[in-house]
């Protein structure tokens, strides 16, 4: 088993600046693409950035292109989302999740991933 704890998350105001960190702990091994997702209030959970094990492979839904970047440290198990330019439609619930399979493409559907955190809340005022 794989377990996750993102921090980070917190209330700031439009344009600021955030990073969230995810821990990851137990059999990493297990841990190939890793990815951060967001859920708001009534709307369904999307994915925000992944990134493949080797980091040399990166993907950004359109709505954070520019302004996120993800990145990730293999030696500490933990995978980061620099957040710039926050926007008021930012806020929502931020979930790490990892992949315990080694695929050939970044997996981009919550499905695809088998493990998760817990999620860390990010409210950006306007």
């Amino acid at each position: 088993q794989v377990q996750l704890v993102e921090s980070g998350g917190g209330l700031v105001q439009a344009g600021d600046s955030l990073r969230l960190s995810c821990a990851a702990s137990g059999r990493t091994s297990d841990t190939y693409a890793m990815g951060w997702f967001r859920q708001a209030p009534g709307n369904e959970r999307e994915l925000v950035a992944t990134i493949s094990h080797s980091t040399d492979n990166t993907y950004y839904s359109d709505f954070v292109k520019g302004r996120f970047t993800i990145s990730r440290d293999n030696a500490k198990n933990t995978v980061y989302l620099q957040m710039n330019s926050l926007k008021y439609e930012d806020t929502a619930v931020y979930y790490c999740a990892a992949d315990a399979h080694d695929a050939l493409y970044l997996p981009r559907r919550d499905s695809q991933y088998e493990y998760w955190g817990q999620g860390t809340q990010v409210t950006v005022s306007s």
